[in-house]
């Protein structure tokens, strides 16, 4: 598998992926940073709602931790733009939220259709092809024999 056949697949499978009432970029990292509900509030006016694609990877760089306070549509919404940012090395990786089967962990990926987990566990198959992701390798192929494997079955 190649990068560019990964980041078409992803695409793809995310087109047309509003964020709709999700917890947005912004607004996951006031909730990070224990900020009032005005503040998450003010904040959710910045986040991008229509277009994941339009989403700035300085943006998600900086607001990383926000992956942990997504709810599911949030997640949705933004794991597109996370994976393809890491592929061009643009982001961190998103693979921590990818290999915790943890009940927190599995409910953000329940809004995901199963054309999109399929594109995910391409993703995670990939990175089971780089060195660079080598330490995960067990949590990997751990999840993908398990909860990915199960998920993009139904």
């Amino acid at each position: 598998m190649n990068k560019d056949s990964i980041e078409k697949e992803i695409t793809s499978a995310f087109v047309g992926v509003t964020l709709g009432n999700g917890i947005g970029l912004w607004e996951a990292q006031a909730i990070d940073d224990y900020e009032s509900k005005d503040v998450q509030v003010k904040n959710r006016e910045r986040d991008q709602k229509e277009d994941w694609r339009a989403l700035n990877y300085d943006d998600l760089q900086r607001c990383h931790s926000s992956l942990s306070f997504f709810d599911a549509d949030g997640m949705r919404f933004h794991l597109p733009a996370f994976i393809i940012g890491s592929i061009r090395n643009e982001v961190d990786d998103p693979i921590f939220h990818l290999i915790q089967p943890d009940e927190y962990s599995i409910s953000r990926f329940s809004t995901l259709s199963n054309i999109q987990r399929k594109s995910v566990v391409m993703y995670l198959k990939w990175c089971l092809e780089n060195d660079e992701y080598a330490f995960d390798h067990p949590s990997i192929k751990h999840v993908l024999n398990d909860y990915w494997a199960k998920e993009s079955n139904k």
